[in-house]
């Protein structure tokens, strides 16, 4: 693997790993009387040369449990690469083969990347 996408690949983990830090404050937000921001939202940050922003869409039950999230993660700089994620609980199972399609676009597969002990992102 090549160091720019080796970079890439880490950068991907560490996008999803913001997802799941976002999912992991779900619980302790409704605690605390603080929420998750529910509808469409975006949040940027820097992480090295790279900026990150992510365009996410969170949704939650009651209990602040998880439902389901998209995200379109950007990365601009030293990696240049739009990322679509699709968060959900375990439990859930997305068929292989799935795919996702938006507007008259080709449809694309989601395979799982990453899964913590109540979620799961697929790309």
């Amino acid at each position: 693997m090549t160091s720019l996408n080796s970079n890439a690949y880490r950068l991907s983990v560490l996008a999803a790993g913001v997802i799941g830090f976002l999912g992991a404050e779900l619980p302790a937000a409704s605690a605390q009387q603080q929420q998750i921001p529910q509808g469409w939202f975006k949040a940027c940050t820097k992480q090295e040369d790279v900026d990150i922003c992510n365009v996410q869409n969170i949704v939650t039950a009651g209990n602040g449990q998880l439902v389901t999230g998209i995200s379109l993660i950007e990365l601009k700089g030293k990696v240049n690469r739009k990322v679509f994620q699709v968060t959900v609980p375990t439990g859930r199972l997305v068929p292989p083969g799935i795919g996702l399609q938006i507007d008259t676009g080709k449809a694309q597969k989601l395979d799982y990347v990453i899964c913590f002990p109540d979620r799961c992102v697929a790309e």
